[in-house]
């Protein structure tokens, strides 16, 4: 885990890159339908992750943005408000993820109604709650187990290796 602020800022990079592609990915698989197909998301093929590295640039920034400016602050306040000091350490990690999940989630799912859907004129204004809603219901499941046991342990794992240049 981090110790001070750069290996912080490393750490949050790894670990917003690595929601953000696995997001895309499953964004991207649902656009192209292949939840629809036979056999769902086990037909995917390689066009999949094409289609999410294009969008994985600056939509990877944007979370860095949202994060750094609250979502971190968010997941420590949940993390305290939900564990006592003699807890262990992997539960309150466990909550501090499971607090940032909650606000970076809708965060970024407004975020990606208003860009995606909002902006080219894909929908009205007035269409933007029930989007908004859509959006959120389809993206917090797989933003909720893709965290916990997808790009968190990945961090973790990219982290443990890339401190030691950090020192």
């Amino acid at each position: 885990m981090p110790e001070n602020k750069k290996q912080g800022f490393i750490f949050g990079v790894i670990m917003s890159y690595a929601m953000a592609y696995g997001m895309e990915i499953y964004n991207s698989a649902i656009n192209l339908g292949f939840d629809l197909k036979a056999g769902g998301f086990s037909n995917m093929t390689n066009e999949v992750f094409v289609a999410a590295m294009k969008e994985i640039g600056w939509i990877g920034i944007v979370v860095i943005i949202l994060s750094s400016l609250y979502g971190n602050k968010f997941g420590e306040h949940f993390m305290r408000s939900h564990t006592k000091d003699d807890d262990p350490a992997y539960f309150k990690v466990l909550m501090r993820q499971a607090g940032t999940i909650a606000v970076m989630c809708p965060s970024m799912s407004l975020f990606a109604t208003v860009a995606f859907f909002l902006i080219p004129c894909v929908v009205p204004v007035s269409q933007l709650p029930a989007v908004f809603v859509g959006t959120l219901i389809k993206n917090f499941p797989m933003a909720f187990f893709w965290n916990m046991f997808g790009a968190a342990p990945f961090t973790r794992w990219v982290f443990s290796h890339v401190k030691r240049f950090l020192d």
